[in-house]
């Protein structure tokens, strides 16, 4: 009777320590999960007009979320020539369009009827005029339209407005303004393949006048004589949407950090509009 007490003790205490060891192994194995998450590159398609303000979020999300290991590999191009990369199968986790259309024709192409991809604005873009050669103060006493006439062989470039959300808001200006068509006649207007390009044209001194982001001017703490920032209401919003590509917890994370209080406060130390 002692003998069988003591084996039925012994087998208890084998099945305890069995469960304790399950219980420890456990908790390991989701750090594992934690860190191959971690370890997966998180690959965002970026509008050319982030490439000044994005650098500074990813360290900041990476800061305040305690991920150093986290890798991100950003591409910086035209919001149209980003949307037919993807549409071609290109590998990217996350999209951050200069408007609201690409992400939205995403969802129409690829993920119709899957409300798990839906497009969120995350900041909402300005437009300047800017001249890293002839002084824009005089817009103080005189118009658009009057310095472009008596300037009448200055070259002013937009991005490309079938490419470009800029270049479009910018084309919808010029034409407000009666401007757009003399232009294009007099072949004054040097059309960029990206709001960054055209920043480049303007900053070097190829063209006398470049329309381009307001947070490019703010990056490069350009003078007040240089630029003009436009009324928001003289041009089509630049709402700015993105669209989660991936099945990827990084990118819903990333994504979620950009609309917080604390992404929302880079965007506007930038030189963007914030949004609600």
């Amino acid at each position: 009777m002692v003998k069988n007490i003591t084996m039925a003790a012994v087998c208890l205490a084998l099945m305890l320590s069995a469960c304790s060891k399950e219980q420890t192994t456990k908790p390991a194995q989701s750090d594992a999960d934690n860190v191959t998450e971690q370890n997966q590159t998180l690959r965002i398609a970026a509008a050319a007009n982030l490439s000044d303000v994005l650098p500074e979020i990813i360290t900041g999300y990476k800061t305040d979320k305690k991920l150093p290991a986290q890798e991100i590999e950003v591409t910086y191009a035209s919001s149209g020539k980003l949307y037919a990369q993807i549409k071609a199968g290109a590998p990217y986790d996350l999209f951050l369009s200069a408007d609201q259309e690409f992400p939205a024709q995403l969802v129409d192409e690829m993920f119709k009827g899957d409300t798990s991809h839906t497009p969120f604005t995350y900041t909402q873009g300005q437009l300047s005029i800017y001249s890293a050669t002839k002084p824009l103060d005089v817009l103080n006493q005189t118009t658009l339209t009057d310095l472009f006439k008596n300037d009448d062989e200055s070259k002013i470039t937009i991005a490309n407005p079938e490419l470009a959300p800029y270049g479009k808001s910018a084309k919808v200006y010029l034409e407000s303004q009666n401007l757009y068509d003399a232009l294009t006649e007099q072949k004054r207007i040097i059309k960029a393949e990206n709001i960054g390009q055209a920043f480049q044209y303007a900053h070097t001194g190829n063209v006398d006048y470049g329309f381009v982001a307001q947070s490019q001017l703010t990056a490069i703490k350009a003078k007040p004589e240089q630029f003009i920032t436009l009324a928001p209401e003289s041009y089509p919003p630049i709402l700015q949407d993105g669209l989660v590509i991936g099945d990827t917890a990084a990118a819903t994370d990333f994504s979620n950090y950009l609309r917080s209080p604390k992404g929302q406060a880079y965007f506007s130390k930038a030189g963007y509009l914030a949004v609600k």
